[in-house]
């Protein structure tokens, strides 16, 4: 029996029906904060994930990986690990720097893990006097707005000047998070031959001291009385004034200059990283979002800057936006909008066919005031409109409706049936509804809640959905109890007098009456009398459907991440190449580009190509892994923007293989790798990682793994972070050099001066900072570079360095990476989505077979990182929420019902959710993913809700009237409510579930997880539950009989109870009790059945012991039967 409400809140609900203005003031209320909360949301592609790495990071100019791993990494490791929250590290330590990623536990406080961070950092002290000290750095997510191009036929100097004043022009309007790249900072470079040092016996550190003295100039203070102010000196900032700079008066009265000594020579910002567009130089601006910025407003106010800017420029001189992020949001979410306006409407056309037009518009109007109620809590709670809020919002379209359907449709039974009047009905209706209802919202909002559960970056995406669902069923109960009814009683009022327009629905409820008295009660009558034939049978069909999971025609794919309309390629060109090498590499690829865009146009009708972007001197993101040292002019790439998916029948993946194929390399290439755009905060789709052996062994290992998957065309971008190194030079002091006064210290300090050469002084310059730096001629910097270079002794001699050094040569990497500790090396790559079955092939082929041969030949640990890393992340938590969810949702039936065995009943649905979960996707040639996972933990709620209604209903008929008359009335009485909830639900989404849309199919999962599920759900819930109800009466019956004979004073069957349940109990304990243990089957039963190895233990073990107690049950009850027939069973 389902409890009654409590009587004050019957007295609220009783309020608010009869008083004539307060429903309809709380109505108003609700839309005017909703449709005030529009305006102000922040819009966005998907929700902000917060950052929950903080990073620390060292400078050791001239180290190599080994002396920064050995002097800083591994000093700083044991301290950083220690810091509470800190849940992994990673490390790596590479030529001239260093640096430690913290992962910290999810929803860990940042500000004082960064903190906490610096503390642990300070405390160490011990540092590399050379090398600077650790800096602590952590950023909160950020995401792009659009990327700017600034390009035309001028100077990479006049260029930079544009971007500086597009800079500041939107740094004027509120746009202040830009970065600037293909424009190097402003440097002058003092060239120092060091022939000029030994001949005028001067040193680097004394010209850099001597420049860094006379750059700026020096204030002296005030001269009170007369308001003036000295300074000395002046600012020297040219290459002729720097020239000028005396650094030593001789003792003749001659001074020796700058000029004497040097080659002075500003260097042009073209260098380094250079952008081109069409072999025209190019600068890049990327605008970003801030945390509370919204990507829409940002858009515009760059728009704006660009345009008015753009009409001063020079002709031929163009400002490009390119990966507008507000024009992607804004039609991803005009797709989700107009669908939900579909759904929408469905929804209400439903409602006047099956109710009277004054019901169903009271009833369709819960829906804009609960959603835009919804809109206003996530406003306060500070939620975005995003491509997964809005998901969320539909979801609820069909949901919002399922309670004000339920108390509309009582309202109108009571009128009906009972000929209460319309105040009286209406409010009878919310009293008798109000705890079922709020049972069947409060499951609802259990189930979606266990996705608050699931952490990390996936965590992060999918949180909205819930946050989003649970407002808009907080609303949709408010609307439902304190608005709804007053509007009711006024519909019933006015039902008296048929209505032309309530036609439709006279006609469609006529047939539904017909259906349901002629059809649907001798169809319960039948199931309530097979109902164990009707149970066997639905377990059947749950069994074909998990045959299809397990024999892999449903594929799993955890994220099919929606792809973005660009590719980018990244190259880097092998030791001894040039900057002309890898400009003739990046033309190259644009040619191809090129080509390619015209065979598609010629082949599909449109060039798919948009605009191309080339860069040498570095690599777009993400870059190329394991080229920390190689010299910036080897390295380059290109991007590519194409025209939208939804344009062109074919991926940008398939373009991608396509563009691989018909690039040339040059003969001087040592990587190319091309990776195409995706949206969401995935991994790499492809990582493996492996540790467990000395680095070079871990090398070969990973070259192995890039060589097999090299002959899968799918694979993509593959490369391994771990490069060789450039030899290194270990010098030691001979005896001779000793002798001299060197020290190691000295020694070093001088070469790394000459090899890596002095910042002497830096200036702004603009936005910009300029650097002056004194340097050798990079002519002198050659292999003889030793046996050339003369060092002056601490007495003024100067001697060969080859005399006083003795010189050991090591090759190695140029990085050590390290994971909590360990030394790694991943493997990354990416794998097209195309064939989702081809994909988890691959991946199969890769666990099974690729990676144990590997591991076995080389000796080596491996492990899948990435994609594969976040995946199994990702199904744990969501266990843990569904066993939260479910203890929750029995918790809160057991309380409703105030019964321990009621909610097994209600419960017993949710499994046969996977009938239609499995069966839709299936017919969709749609694999299971994480969304499909989400879909299942929100079904779990909304499945059980029509079985909550109905057995309510029979509870309540059972106390009048016998149980199996009160399971047919009820089913029939609660047929069309069960009808129009679950219909409502499922028509809210089934727009989404015909979009062709690419953006939207990633959310394709959990469309069809709803609607298949919920649409089964709903003919099962009307033939399992009656079932399971007489099936639980039958048992009760049983139980009731067997408590009865062991009561009697027969040994004979006392035994026989007692020994049963001894029995089955040592069956638990061999078969459950073992495969719990120790994660096996007993060795017994295997032996016997040897089939059951193929299995899961736990299932199996499972399966085996309801089996033998059900054959225990059978022939125990069989034997007393046989026995109870002797005459002697009857003396005794």
């Amino acid at each position: 029996m389902v409890r009654n409400i409590p009587a004050s809140a019957g007295g609220i609900l009783s309020y608010f029906t009869r008083h004539k203005t307060l429903a309809n003031l709380l109505f108003v209320m609700l839309m005017v904060l909703g449709l005030a909360a529009i305006p102000n949301m922040r819009t966005q592609f998907f929700p902000d994930v917060v950052n929950e790495t903080v990073s620390v990071s060292a400078q050791w100019d001239g180290a190599g990986a080994n002396d920064i791993d050995s002097s800083i990494i591994q000093l700083l490791q044991p301290a950083l690990i220690a810091v509470d929250g800190v849940e992994s590290t990673n490390s790596n330590a590479r030529e001239g720097s260093g640096s430690i990623n913290l992962e910290f536990q999810a929803d860990w406080d940042m500000q004082r893990a960064v903190m906490d961070v610096q503390t642990a950092v300070d405390t160490i002290t011990n540092y590399p006097d050379e090398a600077d000290d650790p800096e602590v750095r952590w950023s909160a997510r950020w995401d792009g707005v659009t990327t700017v191009m600034i390009t035309g036929p001028v100077s990479h100097e006049q260029l930079a000047r544009f971007a500086d004043e597009f800079i500041t022009d939107l740094f004027a309007v509120g746009v202040t998070r830009t970065s600037l790249t293909g424009v190097a900072a402003p440097q002058i470079t003092i060239e120092v031959p060091s022939a000029k040092l030994i001949a005028h016996d001067i040193t680097m550190s004394e010209i850099a001291a001597a420049i860094a003295a006379e750059v700026d100039p020096d204030p002296a203070g005030d001269v009170s009385g007369v308001n003036t102010r000295v300074s000395t000196g002046s600012a020297k900032r040219t290459p002729s004034e720097l020239g000028e700079i005396v650094l030593r008066s001789n003792p003749d009265g001659s001074k020796l200059r700058v000029n004497d000594v040097a080659r002075v020579e500003r260097l042009g910002t073209a260098r380094k990283e250079s952008y081109f567009v069409d072999d025209q130089p190019a600068v890049r601006i990327q605008v970003q979002r801030s945390t509370e910025g919204d990507a829409i407003a940002i858009q515009r106010s760059v728009e704006d800057v660009a345009a008015k800017l753009e009409a001063t420029l020079p002709a031929g001189v163009s400002i490009d936006l390119l990966r507008s992020r507000s024009e992607a949001i804004s039609s991803r979410l005009s797709i989700l909008v107009n669908n939900g306006l579909m759904g929408l409407g469905l929804v209400v056309a439903l409602l006047f066919l099956f109710l009277n037009a004054r019901t169903a518009l009271w009833v369709a109007a819960g829906i804009p005031v609960a959603m835009l109620a919804a809109i206003a809590i996530m406003y306060l709670g500070g939620l975005t409109l995003n491509m997964i809020s809005l998901f969320g919002l539909i979801i609820t379209l069909g949901i919002v409706v399922d309670d004000a359907i339920v108390v509309g449709e009582h309202a109108d039974y009571r009128a009906r049936h009972y000929g209460e009047a319309p105040m009286q009905a209406a409010e009878n209706a919310a009293r008798r509804m109000a705890m079922p209802v709020f049972a069947a919202m409060l499951t609802t909002v259990i189930a979606f809640f266990g996705l608050v559960v699931i952490g990390g970056r996936f965590g992060s995406l999918i949180q909205d959905i819930p946050l989003t669902v649970i407002a808009v069923l907080v609303a949709s109960l408010v609307e439902c109890f304190l608005i709804l009814p007053n509007h009711m009683a006024h519909a019933l009022a006015a039902r008296a007098k048929e209505r032309w327009y309530d036609w439709p629905s006279r006609q469609v409820n006529r047939g539904f009456t017909w259906m349901r008295e002629t059809l649907f009660r001798p169809f319960i009558a039948g199931v309530i009398a097979l109902r164990y034939p009707v149970l066997a049978g639905v377990v059947l069909i749950l069994a074909s459907q998990m045959a299809l999971f397990i024999k892999g025609d449903v594929q799993w794919r955890f994220f099919n991440a929606p792809e973005r309309g660009f590719v980018s390629g990244n190259f880097a060109m092998v030791e001894g190449a040039d900057r002309e090498d890898s400009l003739a590499m990046m033309r190259e690829m644009r040619r191809a580009a090129e080509e390619l865009g015209e065979e598609y146009a010629q082949q599909y009708g449109r060039n798919p190509v948009q605009y191309i972007t080339t860069l040498v001197g570095g690599n777009n993101w993400p870059r190329l892994q394991g080229v920390d040292n190689k010299d910036s002019d080897l390295l380059g790439g290109i991007s590519i923007e194409l025209i939208d998916a939804e344009e062109r029948p074919y991926s940008s993946f398939a373009f991608l293989g396509k563009l691989k194929e018909r690039v040339e390399d040059h003969p001087m290439l040592e990587v190319l790798a091309f990776r195409g755009g995706r949206s969401g905060p995935s991994g790499d789709a492809l990582s493996v990682r492996f540790s467990g052996a000395e680095t070079a062994t871990l090398k070969a290992a990973s070259m192995a793994l890039q060589d097999v998957l090299l002959n899968y065309p799918e694979v993509s971008a593959l490369q391994d972070n771990l490069a060789y190194d450039k030899q290194e030079l270990i010098l030691d002091l001979t005896p001779q050099g000793q002798a001299l006064g060197f020290t190691i210290d000295d020694l070093g300090r001088a070469l790394r001066n000459r090899l890596g050469g002095i910042e002497a002084a830096t200036y702004p310059e603009g936005p910009r900072s300029a650097e002056i730096r004194v340097e050798l001629p990079e002519g002198e910097l050659t292999a003889d570079f030793i046996e050339r270079t003369q060092m002056r002794s601490p007495t003024g001699v100067y001697v060969p360095l080859a005399d006083i050094v003795s010189v050991d040569r090591r090759t190695g990497f140029s990085s050590v990476r390290r994971e909590n500790g360990v030394r790694v090396v991943t493997v990354s790559g990416d794998i097209s989505e195309d064939d989702p079955v081809r994909a988890s092939e691959i991946e199969e082929s890769l666990r099974d077979t690729i990676l144990p041969d590997i591991a076995s030949t080389y000796q080596v640990q491996w492990e899948m990182a990435g994609q594969s890393e976040q995946e199994n992340r990702f199904l744990q938590d969501a266990l843990t929420g569904f066993i939260l969810c479910m203890t929750g949702i029995y918790l809160v039936l057991a309380w409703v019902f105030a019964s321990w065995t009621r909610p097994v009943v209600v419960m017993a649905i949710i499994p046969f959710g996977l009938v239609g979960t499995i069966y839709g996707h299936w017919v969709w040639e749609v694999p299971l993913s994480m969304f499909t996972v989400v879909g299942l933990l929100g079904m779990t709620g909304i499945i059980i809700n029509d079985s909550i209604v109905l057995i309510t209903t029979i509870d309540d008929y059972a106390e009048e009237r016998g149980l199996i008359p009160s399971i047919i009335d009820g089913a029939a009485d609660r047929l069309r409510p069960v009808l129009l909830t679950t219909m409502t639900t499922v028509l809210g989404m089934m727009p989404l579930l015909f979009e062709t849309s690419r953006q939207a199919q990633f959310l394709k999962p959990t469309v069809i997880t709803l609607v298949y599920g919920l649409g089964f759900g709903m003919v099962l819930v009307l033939l399992v539950v009656p079932a399971l109800i007489a099936v639980q009466h039958d048992f009760t019956r049983q139980i009731t009989a067997t408590r009865r004979a062991v009561a009697l004073p027969v040994a004979r069957l006392r035994f026989v109870y007692w020994g049963l349940c001894a029995l089955i109990a040592m069956w638990c304990a061999a078969t459950l009790g073992v495969a719990v243990w120790t994660g096996a089957m007993w060795p017994v039963l295997l032996n016997a059945l040897p089939m059951l190895g193929q299995v899961p233990a736990l299932p199996a073990a499972l399966g085996v012991f309801i089996l033998g107690a059900a054959v225990m049950v059978v022939l125990s009850y069989v034997a007393l039967a046989l026995s109870a027939r002797r005459p002697s069973a009857v003396g005794s």
